[in-house]
């Protein structure tokens, strides 16, 4: 997905005047600055044992504009889950899984709840080939909140850590910002 919500929107409307035979200009960035009625608003939800996932979410949501909250997935109240734009999702790697608190998270959310919802999902990992034989958090999150009905707007993202207690890798913080700002276009 490129171009901002509104963007995206004026998009949409444009392409349908376009079929219905009316005549309307080809929006650009002028035409269609953000509504300041409608600020994206971004949920992250994360999992975190040693800190170190915590961090990455907390500069995942110090990066993107609008209305984001950041939260450790116990505090989540997945009724309000609807009312976001997009939902971000993380957990350390544990035996190429989530962990079981996010894995319950996910559990409990049915489809309608994210149907339509754009999602994506982190997690924290080392780099060693034994994790890679047993997968990662990310892949295994993507497809869960997929299933149930969100659209993935980016592939599953990880950031790594120089051991099981970390401390993160040189420059993962400032990576998780990029990967933020790109997908929260």
């Amino acid at each position: 997905m490129h171009g901002t919500l509104c963007e995206r929107q004026s998009a949409k409307r444009f392409e349908k005047m376009k079929k219905g035979g009316k005549s309307m200009s080809i929006p650009n960035k002028t035409d269609v600055e953000p509504s300041e009625s409608h600020q994206m608003k971004v949920l992250i939800v994360y999992d975190s044992v040693y800190g170190n996932t915590e961090k990455i979410a907390k500069a995942i949501g110090d990066a993107i504009t609008g209305e984001v909250k950041v939260l450790r997935v116990g505090e989540v109240n997945s009724s309000e889950l609807k009312t976001f734009d997009l939902l971000i999702v993380g957990s350390p790697t544990q035996g190429g899984r989530p962990t079981p608190a996010i894995q319950d998270f996910l559990n409990k959310i049915s489809e309608p709840v994210i149907r339509g919802i754009n999602v994506a999902a982190f997690d924290t990992r080392l780099s060693t080939r034994l994790v890679g034989i047993f997968g990662y958090a990310a892949v295994r999150i993507a497809d869960s909140l997929k299933r149930d009905g969100g659209t993935l707007i980016a592939s599953p993202e990880g950031f790594f850590v120089k051991g099981k207690e970390g401390p993160l890798k040189e420059g993962e913080l400032e990576r998780a910002a990029r990967w933020a700002k790109e997908i929260a276009k």
